[in-house]
């Protein structure tokens, strides 16, 4: 471990390259990942129609116990002329005991819908789905990262709820911002995967196309319950009305909307 490394504590933000910080936010023990994906996971599928029981026995044991950085990075927003702005999000390593320098596969996690500013992956305790994924991928060996988007986290701005171009950059500057970090812990991401739910499968989508545009490889990626078209999405949610709909849709919309206010004045 480098000495940038050891001196990156709670409270204590670290910067490791030109408008990178990160600060240690916590240690989920194994125990604790175990209870993710056991009680924890019980708890955030109640209201559900996918009950828990399903994925009783489905998950592996934690390995290894997982170091969770907040960080902070600069970024630009393209649709209003590439205007500066500062941007945040997760990285979370697993502590398998290996010295030296190590390669581990990454997997970026774009979180889905959520209503306040501090339920994203850079505060893992109020992102339950953002705990899931940290516990069933970085507790087996995956270095696992998410973004906050523009308008979450530590950002000032407005949310911007499904804005493709914001959105990609959020997560393309994430990534590398990411690689800041493992740099200072010795580790180099290996084969990169994308994963993400709802709003984050959407933003799934949007970062492969981007990432195939700039040529960096992606080994596998899933999305799920994404609106991908969005007019198509959205078109369903006002003129067909199905009783499994989440009853947020009309918060969806106003984010929606207000958004493109924003970022497509």
């Amino acid at each position: 471990m480098s000495a940038g490394a050891a001196i990156a504590s709670p409270g204590n933000p670290v910067a490791v390259a030109a408008g990178v910080t990160y600060e240690l936010i916590g240690t989920y023990d194994t125990k604790r990942l175990d209870s993710i994906l056991g009680s924890e996971l019980d708890d955030f599928l109640s209201a559900s129609t996918e009950k828990a029981p399903v994925f009783k026995g489905q998950f592996a044991a934690a390995k290894y116990a997982v170091k969770l950085y907040k960080v902070t990075y600069r970024s630009v927003i393209p649709e209003l002329g590439n205007r500066p702005t500062v941007a945040s999000g997760l990285v979370a390593i697993p502590q398998n005991g290996v010295a030296g320098e190590q390669t581990l596969p990454m997997v970026s996690y774009q979180h889905g819908t959520v209503f306040d500013k501090t339920y994203v992956p850079s505060n893992p305790d109020a992102s339950a789905e953002t705990r899931i994924v940290i516990a069933r991928f970085a507790a087996q060996g995956y270095v696992v990262i998410g973004a906050d988007y523009f308008g979450r986290g530590v950002s000032d701005l407005p949310d911007s709820y499904l804005v493709k171009r914001s959105t990609q950059q959020a997560t393309l500057d994430m990534l590398s911002a990411a690689r800041d970090v493992l740099a200072t812990q010795k580790v180099t991401a290996g084969a990169l995967f994308l994963s993400g739910w709802s709003q984050g499968g959407w933003a799934t989508m949007a970062f492969l196309q981007k990432l195939e545009e700039v040529g960096i490889k992606v080994t596998a990626a899933g999305a799920a319950s994404a609106p991908v078209d969005i007019y198509i999405a959205t078109n369903r949610w006002l003129n067909n009305y199905q009783p499994v709909d989440a009853v947020y849709l009309p918060g969806v919309m106003t984010l929606q909307l207000l958004a493109q206010e924003y970022y497509l004045q």
